[in-house]
């Protein structure tokens, strides 16, 4: 894990900067503001908000135009990444990743509800509707609703970044070592493979809040904080 001076992934920060030059913008922007107009909920039909490098869904390569739903499988290669969004939750997967989609219990086949997501490998950001969602890595599980966070797999431990709302966060293998953790901007941790204390606290690192608000608006919502000089005076997010 880097120091929160280094941004992890150098396409990351090339994406903020094109959302502040208004470069990935949608028509009918929502509002403007020193960051750019932010893009417009995605249309019915679509899931795909840009996708840079090699993507796949389901071991196809992608395109804009894919759909992807509850059930996928979604991998980026090296210097890649997408942004997607399934029903009310939504995503940005980077690079060298690997994320698995799993249907809500009792849902159609072809539904779009995520009811559980596995991130294998890499690192994800996520903002997700009222439902229940649990969310498994290889060494945590973590129970959420309404939140938004941040994942990195690293071999023997994950880093977890509760950003907003409320989430139970828990080692994979040990139903004793959890901690619940709510949060108004960020409180992270890291949950180890091994040890006697699995869960540590951990510093803020590799995501940024312009990033949140991006992904949050693709579903239609605003995250709960104030972006400075945004000039946002609508409703804001609450519903943890």
């Amino acid at each position: 894990m880097r120091d929160s001076a280094t941004i992890d992934d150098p396409r990351r920060a090339f994406l903020v900067g094109l959302l502040a030059a208004g470069a990935y913008l949608l028509p009918r922007p929502l509002r403007a503001g020193p960051l750019g107009d932010v893009p417009q909920p995605l249309a019915a039909g679509r899931s795909i908000y840009t996708l840079d490098g090699s993507v796949t869904v389901n071991g196809a390569a992608a395109s804009p135009a894919t759909l992807i739903r509850a059930g996928d499988i979604v991998e980026t290669g090296a210097r890649s990444r997408v942004v997607f969004a399934v029903g009310k939750d939504a995503f940005l997967l980077r690079e060298q990743s690997r994320l698995e989609l799993a249907r809500e219990d009792g849902s159609a086949a072809g539904e779009i509800l995520v009811g559980a997501l596995r991130l294998v490998t890499g690192k994800l950001l996520s903002v997700f509707g009222r439902r229940a969602h649990a969310f498994h890595t290889p060494t945590a599980t973590i129970g959420i609703r309404g939140t938004g966070v941040y994942a990195e797999v690293e071999p023997d431990r994950t880093y977890f970044c509760t950003c907003y709302g409320v989430t139970d966060v828990g080692a994979a293998d040990d139903p004793n070592a959890r901690e619940t953790v709510s949060a108004t901007h960020h409180d992270a941790r890291y949950i180890l493979a091994q040890g006697s204390e699995r869960i540590r606290r951990a510093p803020f690192v590799n995501h940024t809040d312009e990033e949140l608000a991006l992904i949050e608006a693709l579903v239609g919502r605003t995250p709960p904080f104030v972006m400075p000089g945004d000039g946002y005076g609508g409703p804001r997010r609450s519903e943890y």
